[in-house]
């Protein structure tokens, strides 16, 4: 978000401008907005539905619109270097795993809305209404694909916001061989 308002011309409070920013847990954000403490958000799925379906917010920016392909990392895997060097088959068969399961949601939406909406009902207690898991399911698009030059610019934008003290160098971040050496991983995703 302050790399968006940044690049409209706007800075947070914190800099002489007059966007006050306040980072906020997710789970309160729609509680926040409801009773008027809040006027807007950045938020991942499916906080985004959620707050359109609940509060009667409005999508003002999708940031699918931001990035190329409407790609951005928002997670990764990752694995110490110990750790993969003392089990590189543990590691190998958890991204296996991975690509496998990312590969099943692609293919069999309805039946891993299902599966995830039990789990966010166990977790929670209480299941995502339909109306929200269709619309968060429709503004993700699940990959194994680390998506390098959105993690790279996401570091960027977070050393020019001042959350960094040194320019990052990602170079040699990602050891992709694991996911290379699975023949579904090794596809273009």
């Amino acid at each position: 978000m302050r790399s968006f308002i940044a690049k409209h011309g706007l800075k947070p409070r914190e800099n002489g401008g007059t966007v006050q920013i306040i980072p906020t847990p997710n789970a309160q954000i729609i509680d926040l907005i409801k009773t008027g403490q809040l006027d807007g958000a950045w938020v991942p799925e499916p906080y985004v539905s959620r707050l359109v379906v609940e509060a009667g917010c409005r999508v003002l920016v999708d940031e699918r619109d931001l990035w190329p392909n409407g790609d951005f990392v928002t997670a990764h895997i990752i694995v110490s270097t110990e750790y993969l060097e003392a089990h590189p088959d543990i590691v190998r068969a958890w991204i296996n795993a991975h690509v496998m399961v990312t590969q099943w949601f692609r293919e069999n939406p309805d039946e891993a809305k299902r599966v995830v909406n039990a789990e966010i009902g166990k977790l929670t207690g209480k299941p995502l209404p339909d109306e929200v898991l269709n619309a968060a399911w429709s503004r993700m698009r699940p990959t194994w694909n680390p998506l390098e030059a959105s993690l790279v610019e996401c570091a960027n934008a977070a050393y020019n916001a001042g959350f960094l003290r040194a320019k990052p160098d990602l170079t040699g971040i990602y050891d992709l061989t694991l996911l290379h050496d699975n023949p579904v991983g090794s596809q273009q995703d």
